[in-house]
Parts: C-alpha cells; sequence; structure tokens
C-alpha cells in the first residue's frame, strides 16, 4: 500500500497513521527485520527504515547509538533493501529515512530504482531541501518513489510553501528545534506548525515528528496532525532490554500502545 493510500485509508476511518522507526541493520540484520515486522504487527501503519549513517546531524543519541551499533556489525545499504523488502512482503508500508550523502554515492537514479524494486513507497531526506534536489526528483518520478521533505517551526510560509509543492506522500512537520528524542511532554509548537501547513495545502497530509514516546502524547498529537512519527521511544525498547525476548516483548507493547493512542486520540 502506498503512503497515499495508507493516509487516505486512516483518514477514512477517522485516526492518524502511526509511522515507527527503526535503523535498519540494529542489533543485526535478521533481529531489526523480526523487530520491524513485529511493529508491523502491533499496529504501526508505516514502517520507517533508517539507513543507518555515520554523521546523523538530526539524531538524538538513541538513534545515534542504534545507527553505531548497526554500522559496527557491517551493515550496508544493500543490507538495508533486503531488510526493507523483508518488511514490505510481510505486508508493511515501508518507507526509508536517509541523509544524502549515502544516496549521492549510491548513484541517485539508481538507487530510487533499486529502492522501488524492494518494495519501498517513500523516501525521507532530513538534510536535503527542495531547492537542491532537483536531480532527486527527477528520479522519484521515474521510479514512483513518494519524496518527503522537512519543515519545521522556523520555516517561513514561503519555505513551507515551497516543500509542500515538492512533496508526494506527506510532509514531515519536525514539531521542536532540536534533535530527535523522546520528551515528558508534547511540543506546543507542534499544533500551529500544522495549522500552517494546512493554510498552505489542505490536501497534504503531515506527520509529525520528534518528541512522541507513549500512547498519551501518540493520542495527543493525532487530535491535531494525520500521522505520529515515532523513533526514539521504540529503538529503546531494544536499545535497553536485557535480551531479544524481553526487547520484542517491550517493542510489541509500545507499538500496541502508541496505536491504540492515535485510534482513540
Amino acid at each position: 500500500m502506498s503512503i497515499a493510500d495508507t493516509f487516505a485509508k486512516a483518514k477514512s476511518e477517522n485516526r492518524a497513521v502511526l509511522v515507527g522507526c527503526m535503523p535498519a541493520g540494529f542489533p543485526t540484520v535478521d533481529r531489526s527485520i523480526e523487530q520491524m515486522i513485529a511493529m508491523h504487527e502491533a499496529g504501526c501503519d508505516v514502517i520507517e527504515v533508517e539507513l543507518p549513517y555515520s554523521d546523523p546531524v538530526m539524531d538524538g543519541p538513541v538513534i545515534q547509538k542504534a545507527s553505531d551499533i548497526a554500522l559496527a556489525n557491517g551493515v550496508r545499504t544493500r543490507d538495508t533493501l533486503k531488510i526493507i523488502e523483508a518488511v514490505a512482503s510481510a505486508g508493511a508500508t515501508v518507507v526509508l529515512m536517509t541523509y544524502w550523502n549515502p544516496i549521492e554515492k549510491y548513484g541517485v537514479d539508481a538507487f530510487a530504482r533499486d529502492l522501488a524494486a524492494a518494495g519501498a513507497t517513500g523516501l525521507i531526506t532530513p538534510d536535503l531541501i527542495p531547492d537542491e534536489a532537483a536531480e532527486w526528483i527527477a528520479a522519484s518520478d521515474r521510479h514512483g518513489i513518494d519524496r518527503t521533505f522537512l519543515v519545521a517551526p522556523s520555516s517561513t510560509d514561503e519555505r513551507i510553501a515551497m516543500t509542500l509543492a515538492n512533496c508526494r506522500g506527506f510532509v514531515y512537520a519536525t514539531a521542536l528545534m532540536g534533535v530527535t528524542g523522546a520528551r515528558q511532554v508534547v511540543s506546543s509548537q507542534a499544533p500551529e506548525l500544522v495549522a500552517r501547513i494546512r493554510e498552505a495545502d489542505p490536501a497534504m497530509p503531515v506527520g509529525v515528528g520528534l518528541g512522541v514516546g507513549n500512547g498519551k502524547q501518540a493520542a495527543e498529537v493525532a487530535a491535531f496532525a494525520d500521522g505520529v512519527i515515532v523513533g526514539s521511544a521504540l529503538i529503546r525498547c531494544v536499545l535497553e532490554a536485557p535480551g531479544r525476548t524481553t526487547g520484542l516483548a517491550n517493542l510489541r507493547a509500545l507499538s500496541a500502545e502508541l496505536a491504540e493512542g492515535v485510534r482513540n486520540r
């Protein structure tokens, strides 16, 4: 199912979409596949696979640590494509989140081609702005990959309008300034940013990320956004668990709690 279809289905059910993030290859390729499928089965509508990167400028300490573990274990772009293929084959809607450098190194058109072949429906590029994305926009059009750019509370109205014009699938609204990571409270800037986005383009689904860590917060965000994006809290379930079985159980439990939150906004 495409991103657009996933958001449309959730809207017909009068609820938000739950996007769960997990780095590829954390802690191993096989375990990351197992974890992402568990997240999907427990209620995550979209699995956001993160390509581990050595200089993740937007990611907080939890995602950085998980990515470091994956990189130390030898995960590479080809492994990430294998993971996407396995998770998509299990029935999940999959998007990839990656910084631009690995795409450029791989080859932009080849990356779009192989990403589509693996079963991903979209790509989130946190450090690529539409003004500098002509090559990616062309490649994503050729291979049918939805593209998600980011807007922030600091974005001007002009910047928001230009970003939305180049998004397809959904736009990623960062709910606060700074790196990713679960917070005690949801950012008060998020509802205002979502309202500005909807004023610019009422039809574009808005996913809100940065800070959600439990079902209550998920419900708060789902009350004003089309999608709730959760990463660090889910990763911590695995990172802080004494072993595989406990980590998987904790991951399923939190995924289910978050899924209930977006459904009971």
